[in-house]
């Protein structure tokens, strides 16, 4: 496996996202609360840019014990990246689709040396 540099750690800030190519391979990297995360950019809908659209906290729904609806919120902590393409939305996390999380984008490990910042692909 070949690491690719995708930048200085300095130079990415939280919330931000960068799309790099390794091969014929595009793949979207983001940084959240100080974590990096790599997917490839192919959605498994239709093959739109997955990891080029809206970052967004996970919408909960908060429920009663009798499983009625007590509304909706934002997620403080969690958040998804939607493809512009079609509205399939990833968790930044695992990569997993939010409404079934069996279908995944593929993941890459990333690796920090020093300041830089690589994929392992």
């Amino acid at each position: 496996m070949a690491e690719q540099f995708v930048c200085k750690s300095s130079e990415f800030k939280n919330g931000e996202r960068q799309i790099i190519r390794i091969g014929e391979e595009e793949i979207g990297v983001f940084k959240h609360e100080d974590e990096y995360f790599a997917y490839s950019n192919f959605c498994l809908h239709q093959g739109g840019p997955a990891c080029e659209g809206l970052t967004i906290a996970r919408v909960e729904e908060h429920l009663r014990a009798d499983k009625t609806s007590m509304g909706l919120s934002f997620s403080e902590k969690d958040m998804n990246f939607v493809c512009p393409w079609h509205g399939y939305e990833y968790d930044m996390r695992t990569g997993a689709h939010v409404a079934d999380p069996k279908v995944r984008l593929r993941k890459y490990d990333i690796v920090k040396k020093g300041d830089d910042i690589y994929v392992v692909a």
